[in-house]
């Protein structure tokens, strides 16, 4: 009898025979191509997918397909919340400015960790709402904040993949600091001390299902994009001390050679489970593990990697490999956090090994990235070569089974230390990139384009799906020019991908004006498999010779800091959301960069939502030729249209033309959302 689960094996691993056999064609085309192929491999195999076979120049650095996420960890208030007891609107506004962040950057995905220490980010029934929230374990935020972080980051048409530990309980060693509760309190043998820590024992049956049911509850109840688990399973070893689990081995380990072999059949025993739950459940939910970078060296197994470090085989009892091999795992990210050059492990020689590990057997490889290591102080100098992080995603290139990479993590994107982060975007995430498909999904229907009109702001495009079905997303590409029919070496990489999103519609505000354009939209799946593109719509320049540009604060034109919080609350607003910001004695100017295309006089115009707990004197900053001209707006009415500011001389070039500023001695929430400059 054949089992759901069964067919589901025989489908990846003849994913694995796809991409070996699609790898070989690659190495028999020329180096334009090749890029082609690698980045098909494993893809469901749709006429358009095919078509990206024929021979196209692309560019590596503009990938089709590429995972690109950070990890948001809030164990220790390390990322989000930045501290506890904030307000839900103080909590609420820090996450959308993390998922913000990942937009700029161009990535597709986010993985939030929801269960650090045996606790919940939602309301479980299973164990406590987290300490990392108010501050209190068991206390209610008074919101589900994992409802609000899913529908927040599948509004920017971001992934969603749940972060849970699996086995830690407390970052202490004291029972009684848990909530009364807790079901560590009330079970005190499902628990074991160990290196100043508690953790939950892996060896006991009923454990291993309770923590399964935690899972399974989050992945029942809320639409995440995947189950990820981080590289703690058992206790990293702490010299002098000796995990205290004799007698779960006494009770539970008969067959077993050894307590070491025993360890490791529990923790392969979670996830073969875990994987067969989530799957039963939502077959659409990818389930990954983010492991210690090294499995075993190759001195102590030929298997092995040529490395020197820690083994996670022997220490924490992960057998990463085998998960790998039996198809237990959608996607392995480990955790390469060493530069390239180390002498104990390599980042090359892992990452080398790593792909190796992982060809034809459908299992997709991410990297972890050690984000915060560069520019850190105390660190080697080879993390403070700017360049080090952007690197190691050139060296990926030459190991096609590496789809993506994941960076510890969000506060370090943000920091940017010596520029590592920029050098890397720089170089290698300049355009989005489509996620890689996953699984044997079949590609939606061809969507048409209903209508594609150039204004003000940029080319407003609006499409409809085609047949029956909702497809998950939506890819527009932009191509020079009017086009006849569609060539396929326009979909080959990203040179041509504006945006994905989850609308039928989409603003380009980044069509210059006078030129002329066809554009194309594609219908994906939950699992990322890609249509056709749509009959192409051309755009003509127009000839009015008028010069009008519109900059919304979700463009790539506007920068702000992370004190700017986004909303979409009031329906005055323009685009999907503004941003606010409480008043304070400071500069922090949220600004609106535009290309002036010659020097002359424009009219300044700006759009705001009002409401009466808006600021009552609100400063805009007009970057005149002659120098900042100030201005001051009630933005407690008069909102939802177009205002004018004023007539301007503006120098030509791209610059920052117009700010709002959070000084004011006004009251109420500063308002920046959309500018409208025009020549006259």
């Amino acid at each position: 009898m054949t089992t759901p689960r069964a067919g589901r094996k025989r489908r990846l691993a003849a994913l694995g025979r796809i991409a070996a056999t699609t790898l070989a064609f690659a190495l028999a085309l020329t180096p334009t191509t090749t890029a082609i192929a690698a980045a098909t491999a494993g893809a469901p195999r749709t006429a358009h997918a095919a078509t990206a076979l024929a021979a196209c120049a692309t560019d590596p650095a503009t990938p089709k397909r590429q995972l690109r996420a950070m990890w948001v960890a809030s164990v220790a208030n390390i990322d989000w919340p930045s501290r506890t007891g904030l307000s839900v609107s103080a909590q609420q506004a820090e996450f959308r400015a993390w998922l913000d962040l990942a937009v700029q950057k161009h990535m597709n995905a986010v993985v939030v960790q929801i269960r650090p220490t045996a606790d919940a980010f939602w309301p479980s029934p299973y164990e406590p709402w987290s300490q990392w929230l108010t501050g209190t374990q068991g206390g209610n935020p008074g919101y589900d904040p994992l409802a609000f972080m899913v529908g927040e980051a599948h509004a920017r048409n971001l992934e969603f993949h749940a972060w849970f530990n699996p086995y830690r309980i407390a970052n202490h060693d004291d029972p009684t600091r848990l909530v009364s509760t807790h079901p560590a309190r009330q079970h005190p043998d499902w628990r074991f001390a160990y290196g100043g820590k508690l953790y939950y024992n892996p060896g006991i049956p009923v454990v291993r299902d309770f923590i399964e049911d935690a899972v399974m509850d989050a992945v029942t109840g809320y639409d995440i994009d995947g189950v990820h688990l981080d590289d703690y399973f058992y206790p990293y070893p702490v010299s002098g001390e000796t995990i205290p689990d004799a007698a779960a081995y006494a009770q539970y380990g008969g067959g077993f050679a050894s307590i070491a072999d025993w360890r490791r059949d529990n923790v392969n025993l979670l996830v073969k489970e875990l994987d067969q739950r989530i799957h039963a459940a939502k077959s659409w939910v990818r389930f990954g593990v983010s492991p210690f970078g090294i499995w075993r060296n190759a001195s102590t197994d030929p298997q092995g990697s040529q490395t020197s470090g820690m083994q996670s085989y022997d220490a924490i009892y992960a057998d990463t490999r085998l998960w790998v091999k039996q198809g237990w795992v959608d996607y392995i990210a480990p955790q390469i956090y060493w530069n390239i050059g180390y002498n104990v492990a390599d980042y090359q020689t892992l990452t080398a090994w790593w792909a190796g590990t992982v060809r034809g057997t459908g299992v997709q490889l991410f990297v972890g990235q050690a984000a915060y290591r560069a520019g850190a102080s105390g660190e080697s100098a080879a993390w403070q070569r700017p360049a080090e992080l952007s690197d190691h995603l050139t060296y990926n290139r030459r190991h096609p089974e590496v789809l993506g990479d994941v960076f510890f993590s969000a506060k370090d994107i943000r920091a940017d230390r010596i520029g590592a982060v920029s050098t890397l975007v720089a170089a290698h995430y300049s355009k989005p990139a489509l996620v890689p498909a996953y699984g044997a999904g079949a590609a939606p229907a061809v969507p048409s384009i209903t209508s594609a009109t150039r204004g003000t702001g940029g080319v407003a495009l609006s499409w409809q799906r085609g047949g029956t079905g909702t497809p998950a997303s939506y890819a527009v590409y932009r191509v020079d020019g009017s086009q006849g029919a569609a060539d396929p070496c326009f979909f080959a990489d990203a040179r041509n991908l504006v945006a994905t999103t989850r609308a039928t519609s989409f603003t380009d505000t980044g069509a210059a004006a006078g030129s002329t354009y066809t554009y194309y939209v594609t219908a994906l799946d939950r699992l990322h498999a890609e249509s056709d593109p749509s009959t192409g719509k051309v755009v003509t320049g127009g000839g009015s010779g008028q010069f009008s540009v519109i900059v919304d604060n979700s463009g790539s034109g506007f920068t702000a800091s992370a004190s700017w919080g986004t909303s979409a609350y009031s329906g005055q607003r323009y685009g999907a959301d503004y941003r606010f910001a409480s008043p304070v004695a400071a500069s922090d100017v949220a600004w609106f960069r535009a290309a002036v295309p010659s020097a002359g006089t424009y009219k300044v115009e700006v759009w705001y939502p009002a409401d009466a707990g808006y600021n009552s004197s609100a400063p805009y900053i007009v970057a005149a030729s002659g120098g900042n001209q100030t201005l001051y707006v009630d933005q407690r009415s008069g909102g939802g249209a177009w205002k004018s500011i004023g007539t301007f001389s503006l120098n030509t070039g791209t610059y920052n033309v117009v700010g709002v500023s959070r000084w004011t001695s006004g009251t109420g929430y500063v308002i920046a959302d959309a500018v409208r400059i025009t020549k006259v």
